[in-house]
């Protein structure tokens, strides 16, 4: 099976992943053999990460949940233009991303939910790097409190990074990966140093031979190239290193400050959980699993410059200062075709558009899409076979603009 296969062709349920006790050898997914980072049976294993390592809760809490008013709308017969020039519906557009689940606010209303393979309402999809927004607000809060000094160095609160390439990082560096540094991101390289990262995250089998090693042990470990602060290059391993800088200033495991902080206050309906690594710390860069409805409940909080569910969660400041964005002349270096005049600040994905959209993103589709002039949010996983979001943003990026423009009227 390749990735020739389409969205119909490769849902897990057509191909009956993982099902009889026990699966039969020809549909079964490990974790140990690496059949789950394969497609088409990461259709499967992106809805269901819990059963295959270990994980980390981040409670509710004992609150009601908070409400989502309903006021559907037949989005899917939208019509659009990708970026190569193709005219298809929204419906369409879901179906060429392998969409698993979206939900569509528009001014807090939902408006539009569909599930499709292995996710359904109540399960948790993995956000993949959708989970670095989550630690650049947090870190932001902190900042806005006087917790975290952006201009401090990061050996400050983390001193075990004092003789790795983060010495002399100060942490808005980090926050906005400005950061020079040694590590690569090339997700269909074995070689690329993402593969010893995902190793050390608990996300990767431990190789034959080799210590086992953890998140902290890890980022202690990288050499510096280049000047800090000179220009942007997404690099996972920033976002790791200030989640360990929350840590540090709060006393707090990232999933329990996550819970305290936004999951329990803005009403959350499941609970969501991070992957760990070996000695049960979350990855911050790219561990949390959610359900679409509670991603777009956040993506709510940001729309609304922190304030929902009757209370001001995160303070306006912070989501003001991300929403407003970097230097786009810092991020034009980094190379992204479907992104021109974007920036990247506090762990988002900055349009700087005429609607003033900003993003959350994840590989192989994961996305919260907040587009304040439109009132409208879209949380929205996926599956799709290539990692890199440039398969999917020619299709995607136009489909949420369309939506956006249809719900304007």
């Amino acid at each position: 099976m390749t990735s020739s296969l389409n969205a119909a062709d490769s849902d897990p349920q057509k191909l009956e992943w993982m099902t009889g006790f026990p699966p039969r050898p020809e549909v079964a997914i490990t974790f140990a053999d690496g059949s789950f980072r394969q497609f088409p049976q990461l259709r499967w294993a992106w809805s269901n990460i819990r059963q295959l390592v270990p994980t980390k809760s981040v409670w509710r809490g004992p609150g009601p949940v908070s409400v989502l008013p309903r006021a559907e709308q037949d989005l899917g017969a939208i019509k659009l233009t990708t970026m190569d020039g193709k005219n298809i519906t929204f419906d369409a557009a879901l179906a060429e991303t392998y969409a698993d689940g979206i939900v569509v606010l528009h001014r807090g209303r939902l408006v539009f939910e569909r599930y499709f393979g292995a996710l359904q309402p109540h399960k948790q999809h993995i956000a993949m790097s959708v989970t670095k927004s989550f630690t650049g607000v947090l870190a932001g809060m902190l900042a806005a409190e006087g917790a975290v000094d952006r201009d401090a160095l990061v050996p400050t609160y983390v001193p075990e990074l004092a003789r790795s390439a983060f010495g002399d990082a100060t942490v808005g560096q980090v926050m906005d990966m400005t950061t020079g540094l040694k590590y690569t991101e090339v997700y269909t390289d074995r070689n690329s140093d993402v593969w010893a990262m995902r190793r050390a995250n608990g996300m990767a089998p431990h190789e034959s031979g080799a210590p086992p090693t953890s998140l902290l042990e890890y980022l202690t470990t990288q050499p510096k190239q280049g000047e800090h602060g000179r220009v942007f290059a997404y690099k996972t391993i920033n976002t790791d290193v200030l989640a360990w800088i929350v840590r540090r200033v709060t006393g707090r495991s990232l999933s329990g400050l996550l819970s305290e902080r936004i999951w329990q206050p803005m009403g959350a309906e499941e609970d969501a959980f991070y992957t760990v690594d070996r000695l049960g710390i979350e990855s911050g860069g790219g561990g949390l699993n959610t359900t679409v409805r509670d991603l777009a409940r956040f993506g709510e909080v940001m729309r609304n410059r922190g304030h929902y569910n009757g209370r001001q969660i995160v303070a306006a400041s912070v989501v003001d200062d991300i929403a407003g964005g970097a230097d786009p002349a810092k991020f034009a270096p980094a190379g992204y075709a479907t992104l021109p005049g974007w920036s990247y600040r506090n762990q988002w994905w900055v349009s700087h558009n005429a609607h003033g959209a900003f993003m959350a993103r994840g590989i192989h589709g994961q996305s919260i899409y907040v587009d304040p002039k439109a009132e409208m949010v879209i949380a929205r996983y996926a599956s799709h076979p290539a990692a890199g979001n440039v398969a999917n943003d020619p299709v995607t990026l136009p489909a949420f603009m369309a939506v956006a423009r249809a719900l304007m009227g």
